[in-house]
């Protein structure tokens, strides 16, 4: 997949309100009134334009992650991954999202479910790292 493709075209920039006060998830409190700036989602989710791209989330095995089925993936492909980076890589011609691990000494794929086995990193993998996933967004449904 060609990444300078994927982000060839200009974002439009959108600039939503930010509230000064942040929202409480404890006791309710009296809401201010007070804008602090106007957000641009992309300037605040995104670092690098050239090298990012968006995926959606199919399967459960990084689910433990707070990672779901259909979620949406921001990943910043100018990042090197160091362990405990949650990444999507092409392992053996499929693309996978794991977290990084360092187990005694060796580098693993590793899913954050209990149900899936950690996948050792060596000179015989056909894997290439695409990308750190920087953020992930999902849906809340009411």
């Amino acid at each position: 997949m060609n990444h300078k493709a994927l982000n060839s075209r200009p974002y439009k920039k959108l600039r939503l309100p930010l509230f000064l006060s942040p929202v409480k998830a404890g006791f309710p409190s009296p809401a201010d009134d007070y804008i602090e700036k106007k957000l641009d989602l992309n300037e605040h989710l995104i670092r690098n334009p050239a090298a990012t791209f968006f995926l959606r989330v199919s399967g459960d095995s990084m689910k433990d992650a707070c990672i779901r089925e259909k979620d949406l993936l921001i990943v910043d492909c100018s990042l090197t991954a160091v362990p405990e980076n949650i990444v999507v890589a092409a392992l053996n011609g499929e693309l996978t999202l794991k977290r990084v691990r360092k187990i005694k000494g060796k580098l693993y794929l590793a899913a954050e479910n209990k149900n899936y086995k950690p996948i050792p990193i060596n000179e015989e993998s056909d894997l290439i790292i695409w990308g750190v996933v920087v953020h992930v967004i999902h849906h809340i449904k009411p």
